[in-house]
């Protein structure tokens, strides 16, 4: 049997109509914010299921843009979330689509940064304003934002989890879920660890010198006031 938090029972703080629509999605793509390393110019919301057919009567659009630009599912100026974004400067577009066998609350988040770069995440609202995040930059993977997340990329080499666990021993550092996907043998490889503690800058930089270490993205919670 599952055991429910108050949260799941109370729901989560938020500003709009539906924790699935509004909070979920704030909580989307703050965290796609996180992971594309912020300073985004421009953003395409791919919005499937339920998603697409309500997301302006629900204010999932200004939910989105409002994770976009960093803020949480409580802040008083999600509600104007899009005329911000547009006093920046910032290019938003809304795109109906179907992203296949998904969850109905599904976005895919598109982000050109200043710099050029895109980054891209796929995440789910699943209920009470959690989410579920399933892709970045086209890898599957699964993390709940619920905990400090560590997300490494490697190149998949014997030892590497063992490396990685070992210095997160070092550092008192206690993993509560921990998942591994590779694309194919010998090739490229992510770590998930899910922890109950924060990952500090210091311990980052102790695995970024690890050999065969591509990238390392850290993914703080997004708390309730």
């Amino acid at each position: 049997m599952r055991n429910f938090s108050a949260f799941d029972i109370i729901g989560p703080a938020m500003i709009g109509p539906s924790s699935s629509h509004t909070a979920g999605a704030a909580r989307l793509a703050k965290v796609a914010r996180i992971i594309s390393g912020g300073n985004i110019k421009s953003v395409e919301f791919f919005l499937h299921g339920s998603f697409a057919k309500t997301y302006k009567g629900h204010g999932t659009d200004k939910a989105l843009v409002a994770g976009i630009l960093g803020m949480d599912p409580w802040d008083e100026r999600l509600k104007n979330s899009m005329e911000i974004a547009k006093a920046m400067g910032m290019h938003i577009e809304f795109i109906e689509t179907d992203l296949g066998d998904r969850h109905p609350n599904t976005v895919k988040v598109v982000m050109i940064k200043d710099d050029g770069n895109k980054a891209e995440v796929i995440g789910s609202s699943v209920g009470g304003g959690n989410i579920l995040i399933t892709e970045i930059d086209g890898d599957p993977l699964e993390f709940t934002g619920e905990y400090p997340t560590l997300i490494i990329r490697h190149e998949d080499v014997p030892g590497m989890v063992s490396k990685v666990t070992a210095l997160l021993y070092n550092e008192e550092i206690n993993i509560a879920f921990m998942k591994v996907y590779r694309s194919d043998k010998g090739s490229n490889a992510t770590m998930i660890f899910e922890t109950d503690n924060v990952v500090t800058e210091k311990t980052v930089g102790k695995i970024s010198k690890l050999a065969h270490i591509n990238n390392i993205r850290v993914i703080s919670p997004i708390t309730e006031v």
